[in-house]
């Protein structure tokens, strides 16, 4: 499906006026619609390459910029130490409730596009899987997809480093698809196995998937990149939003 990969909107936030970058089909119609959240970097051209992976099966994908407080509108930050440093410190400076607001902000901005049926799905890498799993606690997300959620099973998104997302997760009404590597020394064996417990305990509809693959395995830049996983997380990924946003 051709898709239209340069448009955005600028959405209000309590905190402020956030860009929300769209990819899309490029022919008419109404589509679902999945809410893309990045990794630390913010909207890099690995991003921009992953979302439209997705939306050119047939997905509007909004992708927010959610350190907008305190970047200028249209900041990617590098893939080096310095854009790392300056990634995690805004991650752990912004208040919680400040990502979940832009989260609820973008996912009405979604529901509300012409070129969107209202259906509405999360999918995140990284921080973006974390902030994929919160977006989908609001009850208006059928679906989420999230690859290597960093901070889950730690507490520690946020300014304060003390997130109540395990706490929260009875509130999961989305069916999540959880993706993880077994080589990622930011979400250990340990740590998975909290996460899942939880998702046990609450009874939540999940499915769970671990690989023989480092952390960041789907950005395509990099000596982490597995093309062949990326070819297969694809499949899974729209398999999943098929099933649980068009019902396929």
């Amino acid at each position: 499906m051709i898709i239209l990969t340069d448009e955005h909107e600028d959405i209000a936030t309590p905190t402020g006026m956030m860009r929300v970058h769209l990819v899309r089909p490029a022919g008419p119609g109404r589509f679902p619609a999945v809410l893309l959240f990045s990794e630390i970097y913010q909207v890099t051209a690995p991003i921009r390459r992953l979302a439209a992976l997705i939306a050119g099966h047939g997905f509007v994908v909004g992708i927010p910029e959610v350190y907008h407080e305190d970047e200028p509108a249209g900041t990617a930050l590098a893939y080096d130490t310095a854009g790392t440093e300056r990634g995690n410190a805004l991650k752990f400076g912004k208040p919680l409730s400040a990502f979940d607001d832009d989260a609820r902000a973008a996912l009405d901005f979604l529901a509300g596009h012409p070129g969107s049926n209202g259906r509405l799905g999360t999918f995140g890498v990284c921080l973006g899987g974390h902030l994929a799993y919160r977006a989908a606690l609001n009850p208006s997300v059928s679906a989420a997809v999230c690859f290597y959620a960093t901070d889950i099973h730690s507490g520690t998104l946020g300014a304060g480093q003390s997130d109540d997302s395990l706490a929260r997760m009875d509130e999961l009404a989305a069916d999540t698809l959880f993706v993880w590597g077994r080589q990622d020394p930011h979400v250990p064996f340990a740590g998975r196995e909290r996460i899942r417990a939880r998702l046990e305990e609450t009874g939540a509809r999940y499915a769970w998937t671990e690989v023989n693959a480092a952390h960041a395995f789907l950005r395509d830049e990099g000596p982490r990149y597995d093309p062949a996983l990326l070819v297969e997380a694809i499949g899974w990924t729209v398999a999943h939003f098929d099933r649980t946003l068009r019902g396929a």
